[in-house]
């Protein structure tokens, strides 16, 4: 009989440990999240890694720019592999320029020139990508070290991480007070909780930015992974990947995964927004639109492993990337280098270069209001 993700529950029920490569254990599903020293950085700052499992999801995050650094699952017969991208030095993770499994803010995406208006007032951003801020500028919260306090209790295991955002850091306004709660679910879900509030009204859109392979890191490529995206939309870019405004039809087009296909399909047709591009870097406008409560929008599925991974979520948008900018340069945990396609990313969102498109959902936070957005990863294995 083959061994299914529900074996694996049960032996964490059990209170079994495993042990992988490397010599690291596993506590039993459910246990207080633990840490360890991952490295420092070179003023001398400490850098945690915390591990914690349940409902047979492992992961491990770090307090440097709140990093997944491993999303462990099993596949249909048990195996357990890491399935997100990352590195295995803090050093690697402060030269690189990929945000591997980061949190990024104040802003998930680009604002065209760095700048953009809010009651009159015109604010100069980091500009860290051409002409352009991307994710928040040259230092965004994914360089930041986060304070982290882990939990247990009825929702699951996880953690809060926090970090205050002074006035003016990167050119954004207002002091932003940021809480990120992940927490593992007793079902193994992966849930992410963002909130912010400040004292000056200010632009925010948070997400996280994991490279996801369902075959496992360092397997190879992603072009063969089933992908639905409940989307009649989607927010084309100009030469330097800024949405020009029009809100798309899918249809008829490369862009369209309403109905499972796998990555590879269209990637490679002379569509121009695939060439400018060099593969799927947009916006996509989901049909469910912004929501109070989490909503199913995508599924991803490795068919050699059967590990699928649905996600649901408030957000307006979701940015599919397919890792088009890999090039081989770059080495991971497994110690196998990463390519172009060799990870992809769905990053839960409002829209690229909101502040400077009104008819886009808004970003703007005011004194007295709280920012939330939430993000589910449901998986399974068959």
């Amino acid at each position: 009989m083959e061994t299914s993700r529900r074996t694996v529950l049960a032996a964490a029920a059990a209170g079994i440990t495993t042990t992988v490569a490397g010599g690291t254990s596993y506590a039993t599903d459910g246990a207080r999240p633990t840490k360890e020293l991952f490295g420092r950085l070179a003023d001398g700052t400490k850098v945690y890694r915390w591990s914690l499992a349940n409902g047979g999801t492992r992961l491990k995050v770090l307090s440097y720019g709140g990093i997944v650094q491993s999303l462990e699952l099993p596949d249909r017969r048990g195996r357990y592999t890491n399935v997100s991208l990352g590195y295995d030095s803090v050093e690697a993770y402060v030269a690189g320029d990929t945000f591997f499994g980061a949190l990024i803010g104040r802003y998930g995406n680009r604002i065209a020139r760095g700048r953009f208006t809010l009651d009159g007032t015109t604010h100069q951003l980091s500009v860290n990508d051409g002409e352009n801020s991307l994710h928040g500028g040259a230092k965004g919260f994914n360089t930041r070290v986060w304070d982290v306090e882990p939990f247990t209790g009825p929702s699951g295991v996880g953690l809060v991480l926090r970090y205050v955002s002074v006035d003016g850091e990167m050119g954004y306004p207002g002091t932003l007070r940021v809480k990120v709660t992940y927490t593992l679910t007793p079902r193994g879900d992966w849930r992410i909780d963002y909130a912010a509030t400040t004292d000056r009204a200010t632009v925010v859109n948070l997400t996280n930015h994991t490279y996801y392979n369902l075959a496992g890191e360092g397997s190879g490529g992603i072009y063969d992974h089933e992908l639905t995206l409940a989307a009649r939309r989607f927010t084309p870019t100009d030469a330097v990947l800024i949405p020009t405004g029009e809100l798309a039809p899918v249809a008829g087009t490369p862009f369209d995964f309403r109905r499972a296909k796998t990555v590879g399909k269209d990637i490679r047709v002379a569509h121009p927004q695939l060439v400018g591009a060099k593969g799927y870097d947009h916006n996509w406008v989901l049909d469910k639109g912004l929501t109070r409560r989490p909503e199913h929008f995508a599924t991803l599925r490795d068919p050699d492993s059967g590990r699928t991974m649905r996600i649901a979520t408030t957000e307006p948008g979701v940015q599919f990337y397919s890792g088009n900018f890999l090039d081989g340069t770059l080495a991971g945990p497994s110690g196998r280098t990463y390519r172009q396609g060799d990870g992809l990313c769905l990053e839960t969102q409002h829209f690229p270069d909101s502040p400077n498109h009104p008819s886009f959902p808004s970003t703007v936070l005011r004194p007295g209001e709280t920012y939330r957005s939430s993000t589910v990863h449901a998986f399974s294995a068959r």
